[in-house]
């Protein structure tokens, strides 16, 4: 996204929220967005193979039974 579609996202976004932002605090927001953004574009162009990071399993904890 560039700028201004940020600076547009992050106004409805805080619309959706009900989260009132002036423009200066909007206008942060977006700039974080998009410095997150960048880091997020090269983190994702480093090329791994799936035996890189195997996926966790998720087990669930065992809650107690009432007795």
């Amino acid at each position: 996204m560039n700028e201004a579609q940020t600076l547009a996202y992050v106004h409805a976004a805080a619309v959706a929220v009900d989260m009132p932002l002036d423009g200066a605090q909007a206008a942060r927001v977006a700039v974080h967005l998009q410095r997150t953004a960048a880091i997020a574009a090269v983190i994702d162009a480093f090329p791994l193979a799936p035996h890189d990071e195997p996926a966790e399993l998720f087990h669930p904890a065992p809650f107690d039974q009432p007795r």
